[in-house]
């Protein structure tokens, strides 16, 4: 089975468009197509993000019983992960670090996520070498790749 992380605006972005890429990403991993790992990290990050005022002042939909809604809902099935080691730091952004060890860890075959600096490692040929069974990608990519996997499994391809 594909398993997955999913940064913070995964998260984010299903609350503000329950049927954009980000909410079919996690309606995947709700339909048990893909593991979904969760480290107490990333699940405080999502939290503070969709808690702040200013964001909620930009966006009205996010409620507390919305974001109460889509954590009880992920926590029903994502795999949670207490201790997360260091494997690589990234100095240019500390902030991406918690994804990025989750997502080696567990080896996780993909780390789904718009943040540019991230997307800008597959281009980085040392970090290709050195994590070759990592694929980090946006959420269309990552849902093409599923739903390729998917066809595949059911005898469409």
């Amino acid at each position: 089975m594909t398993s997955a992380v999913f940064d913070c605006m995964i998260f984010v972005q299903t609350i503000l468009n329950r049927r954009g890429p980000a909410a079919a990403c996690l309606k995947l991993c709700e339909e048990s197509h893909v593991r979904l790992f969760l480290s107490p990290n990333i699940l405080a990050e999502i939290r503070d993000v969709l808690g702040r005022p200013t964001f909620r002042g930009r966006f009205r939909q996010i409620t507390d019983e919305r974001v109460a809604e889509l954590l009880d809902r992920v926590g029903g099935w994502a795999t949670h992960v207490e201790k997360v080691p260091i494997i690589t730091s990234l100095a240019r952004d500390p902030k991406d670090e918690p994804y990025l060890n989750l997502a080696l860890f567990t080896n996780a075959s993909f780390l789904v996520t718009r943040d540019r600096d991230l997307l800008s490692l597959m281009q980085d040929s040392s970090f290709v070498q050195n994590y070759p069974g990592l694929n980090i990608s946006e959420p269309r990519e990552f849902l093409r790749h599923i739903r390729t996997e998917i066809a595949k499994g059911l005898g469409y391809e």
